[in-house]
């Protein structure tokens, strides 16, 4: 029996840490950075830990988990950060079995970061008003589902939330905006979030920070938190010691959480 039967997903992580996601599937085609190959003829007999030879390189054959699917995922529109997806998750307390929104979409990464914390019986509604990112984007969550074999409950709509959300009628644990204009979606959605439950709202630039903080006071929501996460990695210094690393200490969004009473 092959290790990696017909059909199945395994990493190949370079040796300067890159991740490249393979499907185990019959028929040469071309992979970004390796080349042509037959995914079922060169890797359905090998494990996981094993190495191999694809041209010049060495790969190592790997289980996907989550950093190297978010590592290896096709990428379109801009992708919310490990980082601020953590704290989303944390901050509105979701977990297994939730029912969750996110509006924006995108390539997915907030999605994958979702589905590996929502657990067997947790829903995720994805809402994307740009057919070409929903594309992208549900090939990655597709990846992720298999990488993770992962049972949520997943849909994706397509067009605008505030249309949406007057169409449906939703019981949701929590909500999460990545939006240009945020206001007319709290006001739309503020009747679907439960009792308990929270909004949060990621905006680029302070006038969205404010426009979202306006809107959720007058929707009935009461702001917990709202501000940015700074990240600076560090690494060991040529003469020895630790030193943070040269580079950028970036912005990347201001964030926004808010409870329904």
């Amino acid at each position: 029996m092959a290790s990696h039967p017909e059909g199945s997903l395994i990493g190949l992580r370079s040796s300067d840490g890159n991740i490249t996601l393979i499907r185990i599937e019959s028929g040469s085609r071309k992979v970004k950075g390796i080349g042509i190959l037959d995914p079922l003829e060169k890797f359905s007999n090998t494990n996981f830990g094993s190495e191999i030879q694809l041209g010049r390189s060495t790969y190592t054959i790997v289980r996907p988990r989550l950093p190297d699917v978010i590592s290896g995922m096709q990428r379109g529109a801009q992708t919310i950060s490990a980082k601020d997806a953590g704290f989303f998750i944390a901050k509105l307390g979701i977990g297994e079995g939730d029912n969750v929104l996110e509006a924006g979409l995108g390539s997915g990464g907030l999605s994958i970061h979702l589905i590996r914390c929502l657990g067997s019986k947790g829903n995720l509604i994805s809402v994307e008003n740009r057919e070409e990112h929903a594309s992208t984007g549900m090939a990655n969550i597709s990846s992720a589902l298999e990488a993770f074999s992962s049972t949520v409950s997943h849909q994706c709509i397509i067009g605008d939330i505030s249309e949406i959300a007057q169409e449906n009628e939703w019981e949701l644990d929590a909500i999460i905006l990545d939006l240009p204009d945020h206001p007319s979606a709290i006001k739309a959605l503020f009747p679907s979030l439960n009792h308990g439950g929270r909004i949060g709202c990621y905006c680029p630039v302070s006038s969205q920070l404010e426009a979202a903080w306006q809107a959720c006071e007058e929707a009935g929501l009461s702001i917990e938190w709202a501000g940015e996460l700074m990240q600076r990695q560090w690494g060991r210094a040529s003469k020895g010691g630790m030193r943070p690393i040269n580079g950028p200490f970036g912005h990347t969004a201001f964030l926004l959480i808010a409870y329904k009473p």
